[in-house]
């Protein structure tokens, strides 16, 4: 039986651009910013970054160096919000209703900037955090680990004191949800920008059989 309920953030919980990101960081001076960019996995510093390998400060002047002046973190922080379209709130206080029943939790590539706006208040326009809505966040660049790596999934279990069948993960990679497979661990494939409310709600009621 499931027991705990785990979502990726960008393309599950928000809707993302990373066409929009590609523009703003070329905007900072970054003329080859997609080589470096993709909506599931970085490059580069930029992977650096989401790996836990360095961090906001040493991202900041590397970023600086390839572009060839001086950014500051609000520079930053305005590239990668780029790729946020919007945030689900429907879907996340769909979930609350799950509270008690399910342990709720994200598991994401992502980074300080990104999450540094997400885990504040101005996350949702009644301003909630995303740590308002879930008991746990496992978050690539606290883990010094990322997906598609079994390693992040792995952990996960084991921190969270989880069994991979009572696991059910929702993702919109499909790497993302081959790895989840092959530890074990139930999958949902979400597409970015579209409702996984009633994929979700049909695998509950089936389980709860």
């Amino acid at each position: 039986m499931i027991k705990n309920l785990v979502f990726d953030f960008g393309g599950v919980l928000t809707t993302i651009d990373t066409e929009q990101a590609i523009k703003r960081f070329k905007e900072l001076g970054l003329a080859d910013a997609e080589k470096y960019l993709n909506a599931y996995k970085q490059t580069g510093i930029f992977f650096g970054l989401e790996n836990g390998d360095i961090d906001a400060d040493t991202f900041i002047e590397e970023l600086s160096n390839l572009c060839n002046r001086k950014l500051t973190y609000d520079d930053a922080l305005y590239a990668w919000m780029g790729f946020i379209v919007s945030v689900e709130t429907e879907l996340m206080e769909y979930l609350q209703t799950l509270r008690g029943k399910y342990r709720l939790c994200v598991l994401s590539n992502t980074n300080p900037f990104l999450q540094g706006w997400a885990r504040s208040t101005k996350f949702t326009e009644e301003g909630k955090s995303l740590d308002d809505y879930f008991d746990e966040l496992y978050l690539s660049y606290l883990m010094g680990c990322s997906k598609p790596g079994e390693d992040i999934y792995r952990k996960m279990l084991a921190t969270g004191d989880m069994l991979p069948h009572e696991t059910l993960f929702v993702d919109d990679g499909a790497r993302n949800i081959e790895t989840a497979e092959a530890v074990g661990i139930k999958t949902l494939k979400a597409v970015n920008g579209k409702s996984w409310r009633k994929e979700l709600e049909n695998i509950l009621e089936q389980d709860s059989k």
